[in-house]
């Protein structure tokens, strides 16, 4: 397998930290996408073009408006994502509510992916489908699966406005029979931070792990440090660390990436590649 490349993620992070700076004080949910490719960000222009198009044809954002970042000319996107996650919250085995990461991120992890040599992508608990809509744009065979039958139709709707397909599924991830799909080399996106997602993410990976077929080929990427790390208030250990140790899986590398919107947010967040041995 190869390594994964730093640069766009860095890149990202970069120009993220420029917008900060450069916000004057607003604190709305927004994201920044530039409008050409750049050597800073050299993302194919088909593919930014179809990035600009997710948010064009997505509810979630109610505005846009022109900036420039880092010089670097981008559209600015806010966003108002209060119904969607209400509504995500209703359901017994929700784990975490729907609170999408930057598309840029997406972009990235999917990049990522590829690049460990994924074929196929399976998103857990997807949201409004924007880590398989860049994994359709890259090339992988890609599936998003969301309990929430709201986000499940913004997913359907984002993909007929832009012609971008890939299968979204309305299911429960925890009782979703995944031999179904006929993988062959998966890479599976699991939502939430270890100390919200890890009762999903050992519950998926039980599934997974179980299947013969799955169990060697298969990858997983876990929002957040694979280091356990010690809670003083009641002594909790959390990471991902003790979930990457029972499952017996091998750290493929970290990418850090902007992950929440909110622009009172500076820390970034690291996402760990792990494979199935």
């Amino acid at each position: 397998m190869q390594s994964l490349d730093q640069s766009i993620p860095n890149a990202i992070v970069k120009l993220k930290a420029e917008y900060i700076r450069a916000r004057n004080g607003r604190t709305f949910l927004s994201e920044v996408l530039p409008t050409a490719s750049t050597g800073l960000l050299p993302i194919e222009s088909t593919v930014l073009q179809s990035l600009h198009g997710f948010t064009r044809s997505n509810d979630l954002y109610v505005k846009s408006y022109r900036q420039d970042v880092d010089s670097i000319s981008c559209l600015v996107y806010e966003a108002d994502i209060n119904r969607y996650w209400l509504s995500s919250k209703k359901y017994d085995s929700c784990y975490q509510p729907f609170y999408p990461t930057w598309l840029l991120s997406a972009y990235a992890l999917v990049q990522g992916a590829k690049s460990l040599g994924f074929e196929e992508l399976v998103d857990i608990g997807s949201g409004d489908g924007r880590i398989a809509y860049c994994g359709s744009l890259l090339g992988m065979k890609s599936y998003g699966i969301e309990i929430d039958g709201g986000l499940v139709q913004l997913q359907q709707k984002i993909g007929i406005a832009t012609g971008v397909s890939y299968s979204s599924i309305q299911a429960d991830a925890t009782r979703y029979e995944f031999d179904e799909l006929g993988l062959s080399r998966p890479m599976f996106f699991i939502s939430g931070l270890p100390e919200m997602g890890e009762m999903l993410a050992r519950s998926v990976l039980e599934k997974i792990l179980s299947d013969p077929e799955l169990k060697g080929n298969s990858g997983f990427n876990f929002m957040g440090s694979h280091v356990m790390k010690r809670l003083s208030r009641d002594h909790t250990d959390w990471g991902w660390g003790e979930v990457i140790s029972h499952f017996d899986l091998d750290l493929n590398g970290t990418l850090t990436l902007p992950t929440y919107w909110t622009t009172e947010e500076p820390l970034d967040t690291a996402y760990v590649f792990a494979v199935s041995t």
